[in-house]
């Protein structure tokens, strides 16, 4: 519980909290939940009013970021990402996992409830009761430190992931490199995840920035301005990375492609060098009595060297029009 931006050292329950606040008429309860079972959130929502939509989202998860207006209370929802560390990106095969926070905000109260393992608000506390000015402001500021350190950690993300689309875009392009298809797809998959993330955010923190709501006072609305700024950055970045790696994977298809071609080419011609003496000795391999060269003392030698000055004369144009 804290009062003026200092947290009281008494201990309460979560009833008792919202009791001695509202009975002092200032102040404010922050609860944080860490992946809370149905009964935990629902005793909770008894004392605080929470909205019974928004408490079965909070026990479910797996939601889109969101912002849901009850009237008295606000209901947001935020992906967080993490970044896999990784010897490579051409052999990772996650590269970005995603967990949830969620926050209720009230007058008078903020509950925030985080799922999945990589959904940590570390040091978020201790950082916002170093500064009693700013947590002064009310259960607002607890609501734009939560998302700042959301989307602050979506640009170290964003950062990470073009380190590993620079070394990707480098091999691809590399003229003997043997990446394939398979990691431009998985690539594709985590910038999805990427997206999915950051793109449904924009509409609530335009929200947050722009709305006239008690909830939100104006000092902290201009907070959220520097948090939808850098949400639009990274919403940019992610729009770069998928337009870029699907230019990686034409590339890499193309590369495919040529490679193929120049297959193809080779056998095309070592099957033109070996028609021509397989030709040769099917003539000869034909059963006639009258065919004058079998007799020819020198038939054998001659019909030889003819094959190989065809063959010689075949590879030496093959070569000339780099088909070998």
């Amino acid at each position: 519980m804290y009062v003026k931006g200092v947290r009281l050292p008494d201990r309460f329950s979560c009833a008792e909290a919202i009791t001695e606040v509202r009975r002092r008429g200032e102040g404010f309860v922050w609860i944080g939940l860490y992946e809370p079972d149905q009964p935990q959130l629902e005793a909770i929502a008894a004392a605080y009013g929470l909205h019974e939509l928004a408490v079965e989202d909070a026990v479910t998860a797996h939601q889109r970021p969101k912002l849901d207006d009850y009237g008295d209370m606000l209901f947001l929802v935020l992906k967080t990402l993490h970044y896999i560390g990784h010897a490579s990106p051409t052999t990772a095969s996650d590269i970005v996992t995603s967990g949830e926070a969620m926050a209720f905000l009230g007058v008078d109260f903020v509950v925030t409830v985080r799922h999945g393992e990589h959904s940590e608000l570390h040091g978020l506390r201790e950082e916002l009761e170093a500064d009693p000015e700013r947590l002064g402001m009310g259960p607002a500021a607890v609501l734009h430190a939560v998302a700042d350190r959301v989307v602050d950690r979506y640009l170290a993300v964003s950062e990470a992931f073009q380190r590993d689309l620079d070394v990707v875009e480098s091999i691809v392009f590399l003229p003997d490199s043997q990446i394939g298809t398979e990691q431009m797809y998985m690539m594709k998959r985590e910038v999805l995840e990427f997206r999915r993330a950051v793109t449904p955010l924009a509409r609530p923190l335009r929200f947050l920035t722009e709305a006239q709501t008690r909830l939100v006072p104006p000092e902290v609305r201009s907070y959220f301005r520097d948090v939808d700024d850098h949400h639009t950055m990274v919403a940019e970045r992610v729009a770069n990375f998928d337009q870029l790696l699907t230019n990686l994977v034409d590339a890499t298809v193309a590369k495919i492609s040529l490679r193929q071609n120049t297959d193809m080419r080779k056998i095309t011609a070592w099957a033109a060098i070996i028609a021509a003496p397989t030709m040769v000795t099917g003539v000869y391999g034909m059963n006639f009595d009258n065919m004058p060269e079998l007799h020819w003392k020198w038939g054998y030698p001659t019909v030889i060297l003819t094959m190989v000055v065809v063959c010689v004369i075949l590879y030496r144009v093959f070569r000339r029009n780099q088909w070998l």
